[in-house]
């Protein structure tokens, strides 16, 4: 419930659902109380809170031999709320949540507590659902820049965790007792604050502390020191890197979160080439196919993507139960083709990324004769365009058609797509820079310009021997770069998530009317990632929209 209050949420719109593990209860009657207890309790905080559970987990009995699971009561809470009032924990330093690495001096933080019993650390819940009211009063005002739940290691824990987003830094209250910092005050919230808030109204009849003021985001004047984060309290200052770096150790070795990218040398690229001119006939609604395989699941987010910018766009799901499933869909997804403007193929996992690695799928049922031919006579004699992302992408040259602008059987010595660095799936927000304007697919945007892009995947590592790689720069098929926070092509995580050579992001054909590219350009929706700064709309959709128009 508080972390629902944390998000800008109202708790009396929530929902609970529950789910329970408990050893094999047999006929101990202390193991049947445990279950029975535990969902006695969770009655008794719905009565007092006024909220309902809808359904329930399953539940499941956790008994091997002599082994037994802790008996544990997770609760699920869900509301809903205006997309507009949501905010995130971690420290804010500019309006409208968007954030820099840089402290706004000034800016406050209050803890806002709720009384609790100490013997059982119970929740006095009249003294909790007054907290929970006044932080979403005080979030719909405008005047709660970021929130932070309390738990376990009390709010010494959740202050460090708000500085870890931004690395911003904050000087503790120095009058802060040991209990204050470290008691696990549940049901009592962090708040960061604006400076016009003044607390004497705003908290009146509530429980708060004064906790901390952010600061700049700059050390002593030790030359070392300079542009690094602190945490103070009274005589004591320590590195935020270091406290990420001493909560991040315990699992560093088991889910590794840094790669060290195999190559050394990265460019900066930024090509001189020009876009390609639709030289067909004018079209004042483009259509656009979007074609769905067995595990493609960014279809909807595309088809969105499209139709905004004014595109008719259709989709079929690929039928492969039967032999004539096969053909009837294949048959389909020619004529589609032959009567679109644009074929999209969409993020996913095809096939389960199987056989022997992702986009394969795809790619194999592309190399049908009708379906290669309706996709040449597409890009050769009707000057269409083709766009894959991510596991679109990873088809798309499989098939061949990035880089070489046509289907054709793969070599060894071809660029690809293959595991990242890490060894495993990375899903983050990642810089990119467009450092070529070949393709069409980049004709609303400048040469130069930055995004922060959306990525999720398990192969997207480009590829290729270096005198393959050296074409591609040379011809300007290389339109996109990871770059670091300063723009320059970055090899190693987190700015590449994958260990990509040359940080290569996205490749064209040699005409550019081909892209293929890792990026989820298409999840750059509105009030969607509200805490992660940077323009987030390459606008492609529409360059590819109104190429035709």
């Amino acid at each position: 419930m508080a972390k629902v209050a944390a998000m800008g949420g109202d708790y009396k719109k929530v929902k609970l659902t529950l789910q329970e593990y408990f050893e094999k209860l047999g006929k101990d009657k202390e193991r049947w109380g445990k279950p029975f207890s535990a969902l006695m309790g969770a009655f008794h905080a719905q009565k007092e809170l006024g909220i309902a559970a809808i359904g329930g987990k399953d539940s499941m009995s956790g008994t091997f031999e002599d082994l037994d699971v802790p008996p544990t009561l997770v609760a699920f809470a869900v509301a809903l709320d205006k997309a507009s009032d949501i905010i995130s924990p971690e420290l804010k330093i500019e309006e409208n949540h968007r954030v820099k690495n840089t402290g706004n001096p000034g800016s406050r933080v209050y803890l806002l507590r709720s009384k609790i019993y100490d013997d059982e650390l119970t929740i006095d819940f009249d003294s909790f659902k007054a907290v929970l009211s006044r932080v979403k009063d005080l979030v719909d005002k405008g005047m709660v820049d970021s929130a932070y739940a309390v738990r376990e290691g009390g709010a010494a824990a959740g202050i460090c965790k708000m500085c870890f987003g931004n690395k911003v830094g904050l000087r503790l209250n120095d009058k802060l007792t040991e209990e204050e910092l470290f008691f696990p005050y549940y049901g009592s919230l962090l708040l960061q604050v604006k400076d016009q808030l003044k607390p004497e109204e705003e908290f009146e009849g509530l429980d708060y502390i004064y906790f901390a003021e952010v600061e700049n985001a700059k050390g002593k004047e030790d030359s070392e020191k300079l542009n690094h984060s602190y945490l103070r309290y009274k005589e004591e200052e320590i590195l935020l890197d270091e406290l990420i770096n001493t909560w991040e150790k315990p699992l560093e070795n088991v889910f590794p979160t840094k790669a060290i990218s195999e190559d050394n040398h990265v460019e900066d690229i930024l090509s001189d080439s020009k876009a390609k001119v639709y030289l067909g006939t004018k079209i004042a609604k483009p259509k656009v196919f979007i074609p769905v395989f067995p595990g493609t699941n960014c279809e909807y987010d595309s088809i969105k993507a499209f139709e905004k910018e004014g595109a008719e766009v259709s989709s079929l799901v690929l039928r492969n139960l039967t032999s004539e499933d096969l053909k009837t869909s294949i048959k389909k997804m020619a004529d589609e083709i032959n009567g679109s403007q644009i074929l999209m193929l969409p993020g996913g996992f095809s096939a389960a990324d199987e056989p022997e690695g992702s986009g394969k799928f795809i790619a194999a049922v592309f190399r049908n004769p009708e379906l290669k031919e309706a996709v040449m006579n597409l890009i050769k004699n009707r000057d269409g365009l083709i766009l894959g992302i991510c596991n679109g992408f990873q088809a798309l040259i499989k098939l061949g058609l990035v880089p070489y602008g046509e289907i054709r059987d793969i070599t060894e010595d071809m660029p690809t797509l293959t595991y990242n660095s890490i060894g495993r799936h990375v899903s983050s927000v990642v810089n990119t820079k467009v450092v070529s304007k070949l393709s069409p697919w980049f004709n609303e945007i400048s040469l130069g310009d930055i995004h922060s892009i959306p990525i999720s995947h398990g192969e997207g590592r480009f590829t290729a021997p270096k005198e393959e790689l050296e074409r591609l720069i040379k011809n300007g098929q290389i339109a996109t770069q990871y770059v670091d926070n300063h723009g320059r092509a970055a090899l190693h995580m987190p700015y590449n998530p994958n260990g990509s050579i040359c940080a290569v992001e996205g490749i064209t054909s040699p005409d550019g009317r081909v892209l293929g590219k890792m990026g989820h350009s298409e999840r750059g929706l509105n009030n969607l990632l509200k805490n992660i700064p940077g323009n987030m709309d390459q606008k492609i959709f529409k360059a590819g929209v109104n190429y035709f128009k």
